[in-house]
This record gives structure tokens, sequence and C-alpha cells, in this order.
């Protein structure tokens, strides 16, 4: 019996090396094979294509759907014990749905007309395969890129990288004939896919009359994947429907999404993900509710103008598929209520998801109370001292007091100017919603180069600024302003600490945002010069208004955006890109880090004053 057991395990020893290489190999395989049906799925609905071509494309499927069945049958074969506990309940789902894919091949189609003949019609349907295929193909690449983080690589530049990949498969899928009316060169098409994946808004050509419905139906993907993050939604498809990643990719995600612990991780990605489709979701239906029957549009119109314009304002992307954006005449009037529902989209998803969290809890902790008091009949009369925490009480109020400005400052330079002749109701709403949309939405109601000097500055100021960490809005950030501004004060009032709320902000912190505020006014600097050389027609207020509109990712213009040269564009799109990834991000993922010493030098000091 000894003996049979040392055999087991010298076979073990010597066969398992092999095991590897194969599944290796398979899962090699696997991903081409998912790029393939991606790219192949892309070509047949992206242009007109010949019977010998779909014939082409089919057998092409075919290949994809043998991949992926034999590497999911070698796994259970030769690790069975590793795959039962990696896979989740959902991927086992996913494999049982692949393995239904058998039974046309197995059995012949039923004679008799019924339920049997239906589900065979079914399982052999090309619908069903094509779908279950993408599905399987998207989450194996998520779940690549994933792995990527636990090969040590630097998670900034993974998150930098993964935005440009996005944003060059956008370009190249907005080329597409079907996508365009007439057509559109490589580098309209490549500052569109900027503008879009980096949630901006800022066009080069009116994207009214350019895109076909296919066209705006990747635009509005590119902004719902722009505006939630590529590492948030893979990491999610990874972990949820995948199954067990290691530690190290869990802690770099956790970072990411700033979830509290590794066990809140799975649930913060959840609570990403549905905040933003219930937002969305009821952003729809209360634009809908406002538009239905005036626009002269049938009910399929509407929704999907609902739907577009909703994600376009929560993911503060502010692309319209109307001509002249929200400025349209078939909006202007009557149309109030939809105004303030974009306003307070915007508002939301510029808040950040961290706030939404807390909100839920703050939620769920009251309810509880309320159904504690229901069932015993004691009120509970002990207040929780920080139900919001630090972060959601300086980015609210920051936000709070930036709107209220905002709206006020716009309201006294334009009622008489450019919101002359509307009634006060409309004045007051259209100027909450101009100082809604550069809190990095960038929709507009009225033509910004009509606009006051003034009224310029405070975009300028509140673009600059922008929305809240960890959301869907750009530029500095009110939590970096917020951190400035009391930093600022402390020295003013010459204290050693920096102290808000009963506590202590944190050294980093203030570095942090020290950096960022030095960084953003540098890069802006360069990029207002080079392009004020390029285009010296554009007056500086025009150029600096177009350089603060990009790396904030806010999209409002004051229409220079299609007067720009080629070389210009491509310098717009790279600040688009800067900012949606991140000043400190794409810093960290380029600069090579340096080690932690243990010595510490001598201190001196500098004259300032």
């Amino acid at each position: 019996m000894k003996i049979y057991h040392k055999f087991l395990l010298y076979q073990n020893k010597w066969i398992h090396p092999y095991i590897r290489v194969a599944l290796g190999v398979m899962t090699t395989l696997t991903y081409l094979a998912s790029i393939l049906l991606i790219v192949g799925l892309v070509y047949e609905h992206g242009f007109t294509i010949s019977v010998a071509e779909a014939h082409q494309l089919q057998r092409l499927y075919h290949g994809v759907w043998i991949v992926f069945l034999s590497d999911i049958s070698l796994r259970i074969a030769l690790e069975y014990k590793d795959t039962r506990q990696t896979f989740s309940k959902l991927t086992w789902i996913l494999t049982f749905l692949l393995y239904l894919t058998l039974v046309p091949v197995v059995f012949h189609r039923p004679e008799v007309e019924g339920a049997i003949q239906a589900v065979w019609d079914f399982l052999n349907g090309r619908m069903y395969h094509l779908a279950l295929l993408l599905m399987l193909s998207f989450l194996n690449l998520s779940y690549g890129l994933v792995r990527l983080l636990g090969r040590r690589t630097n998670p900034s530049l993974i998150l930098a990288v993964s935005f440009l990949i996005i944003i060059l498969i956008g370009t190249g899928l907005l080329m597409l004939p079907r996508s365009t009316v007439a057509g559109i060169s490589w580098v309209d098409s490549l500052f569109i896919s900027t503008s879009a994946v980096c949630v901006t808004g800022l066009t080069s050509v009116d994207v009214a009359s350019t895109f076909t419905t296919t066209g705006f139906v990747i635009i509005i993907l590119l902004i719902q994947i722009g505006g939630l993050g590529v590492m948030t939604l893979t990491s999610f498809f990874a972990m949820f429907f995948m199954g067990n990643t290691s530690l190290y990719n869990q802690l770099v995600v956790r970072d990411m999404v700033s979830s509290n612990s590794l066990n809140s991780l799975l649930s913060t990605l959840v609570y990403i993900l549905g905040f933003t489709l219930a937002i969305e979701g009821v952003g729809m239906l209360a634009i809908w509710s406002d538009i239905h029957g005036t626009m002269g549009m049938d009910i399929h119109e509407e929704l999907a103008f609902s739907a577009f314009h909703s994600i376009s304002a929560f993911c503060n992307a502010g692309f319209s598929t109307l001509p002249g954006n929200l400025g349209n005449p078939l909006l202007m009037s009557g149309h109030n209520p939809f105004y303030i529902y974009i306003s307070l989209l915007i508002i939301l998803g510029g808040i950040g998801f961290p706030i939404l969290v807390n909100f839920k809890d703050i939620i769920l902790y009251h309810i509880r109370r309320f159904w504690r008091f229901l069932r015993t009949w004691e009120w509970d009369g002990r207040r929780f001292y920080h139900l919001y925490n630090l972060n959601t009480r300086i980015v609210l109020i920051v936000t709070f007091l930036l709107l209220v400005v905002g709206t006020a400052g716009i309201a006294l330079f334009e009622w008489n100017a450019s919101f002359a002749g509307m009634s006060v109701a409309d004045k007051w709403t259209q100027a909450f919603f101009n100082a809604s949309c550069p809190r990095t939405a960038g929709f507009s109601s009225v033509d910004l180069a009509g606009l006051s000097v003034q009224t310029l500055l405070i975009y300028l100021i509140l673009m600059w600024i922008g929305g809240g960490s960890q959301s869907t809005a750009g530029g500095i950030k009110v939590n970096a302003f917020a951190v400035v501004v009391l930093n600022l004060v402390a020295v003013l009032r010459g204290t050693e600490r920096v102290e808000v709320f009963g506590r202590e902000l944190s050294y980093d912190s203030i570095r942090r945002s020290n950096a960022t505020v030095v960084m953003s006014f540098g890069v802006l600097f360069v990029f207002i010069f080079i392009i004020s050389i390029l285009e010296p027609k554009l007056s500086l207020l025009t150029v600096t208004f177009e350089c603060v509109s990009a790396i904030s990712t806010v999209g409002s213009s004051l229409n220079a955006t299609p007067l720009l040269g080629s070389d210009s564009k491509l310098l717009v799109a790279l600040l688009m890109f800067v900012g949606r990834v991140g000043l400190i991000t794409l810093m960290l993922g380029i600069i090579k880090q340096k080690k932690n010493t243990k010595y510490q030098y001598p201190s001196g000091q500098i004259i300032i004053n």
C-alpha cells in the first residue's frame, strides 16, 4: 500500500507541471478567443458584410465556442478541487448554460411540436450562443485584467492604460461606417472617444448631425464605462462572477474604490453599480415624465432620449442628442423640471460614491431606529454623533456653498443679459442649472460665448474645483480644495494642526491636496502656453477656458473646439485624459517610487516671507 501511495505521489509530481502548462496555454487561447469574438461582433455590426463574410464569422464564433468548452472541461477534469474553490455559484451557472449548447449537437431536433422543440430551438439559436459567449468573453477579460494586479504591477499604471485602451477601442468603433452619417476623421473620432470615456463633453463636431443611432449607443456606453471607471467594472465582474482573487488583488482594488475593509469590498462594488443604475433609472423616468408628448417623438424615442440624458448627466458627461445641446428651442420653454432633474443628477454624480454609501448607512440607521420604536414603543434617545463622516461633511458643505454662490453670481450678472426675456422662474432655474454644469457636466442652455466676463470667471473657478473624490466629476476635487483652504486658515491663525469638526486632518491629506493644486496650475500653464502658440487667432481667455474645461473634464466651451487644428485637438484630448485619470494617479504610474528610508536628515528652515 505504501508503494502505491508513493507511486501516486511521484506521478502527481511528474504530471502536475505539464497540467499547469496545458492550462496556461488554454488560458492564453481563451483570452485570444474572447478578443476575436468581440472583434468579430464589431465587424459584423459595424460594416455591411457579404454572405461569404457572414459564413466566415460564423466559423469564427464556432471556434470560440469550442475553445471555451475545452478550457472549462479541462479545468474541471484536471484540477477539479481548485476549480471548485475558485469558481463562484454564478460561474457554475454560466458553465451549465455553456454545456447546454451541446444538447442540439448530441440530439436531433424533435419532430413533434411543443415545449421540447421550443427549448431545442432556443438552445440552438444564434442569439443564445452569442450572448453567452459574449458574457463569458467579458468576464474572462475582466478576470485577466484584475489578475495583472497580482503580478505586483503598478496599479496607477494599469488604471491609466485601461482608460487608454477603452479610448482607442471607442475611436475604432466611432469610425465604423454604421456609426456616422457621412464618416469622421480619426482625429475627431479620437477626440469624441476621449471626451466620452473621460466624461468631458467637449465635441469637435456637431454630435447630433454626425452620429447615427449606433454611434449614440457607442457614445453612451463609453460614457457609462468612463463614469464608473474601468477598474471598478472589471473588478466587479472578476470578483462577483469569476470567483476568488488573490489577497493582493483585493487590497489594490480596495484602495481604488475606497472600501473600508476586504470584507466590504464586494459590497462596495455592488453599491457603486447599484446606486448608478438606480439613480440613472429614476432620472430617466423623471426626465420622461417632463418631456412626454412635447418633443414630437414616439414613446421609444422619448425613452431613449431620457435614458441617454440621464446617464450623460449622472456621469457628468454633458453629451446631448439635440442640436444646440440643451439650449434647443424644444426645451427652453416650459421645461424647468427637466433642467432641475438634470442638475440634481449632475450633483448626485459629482458628490462621490463614498458619500452615497454614507447616505445609505444613515438611512438604514434611522429605519432601524424607527422599526425598534414600532416593536417596543420605546424611543431610543441616544444620538449617534458620527453618522456623517468627515469626508461627507466637507464635500456636502463645500458643494452647497459653491452651488449657492454660483447660482447667485450667475443670476446677478446674467439677469438682464443672457437671461433677458425669461420669466423669474426661468431665470432662477437657468442660473441654478448653469451653476451645476461647471461641476464638470458641460451641458449648455445658453451660448457661453455671450456670457459676461464675470460669469466666465465664475465658470472657471467652478470648473477648476470640480466635484467630489471617487465620483464621476473632475477638477482638483472639492475635497482637495477644502483641505487647501483649511490649511491656509491654519497658517494664517498660526496653528500647527489643521482641525475641522473635531478632527485633525492627516499630514498625507494636506500634502496630496497641495501637490494636486500645484500640479494642476503647472499642467494648465504648459498647455495654455502651447495652444496659444498653435492657435494665435483665439483669445487667451478662450484658450484658458478650453484647457480648464478639458483638464477638469467639464465639456463647456466658448465655441472654440471645432476651430482647433489637429495638433490642438490632440493636446486637448490629452488634457481630458490626464484630468480623468488624475494628476497624482498618472504621476504615480510614471515616476518610480522611492522606498521609505529609516534615517532622517536634520531639519532646515527656508525663509518664506
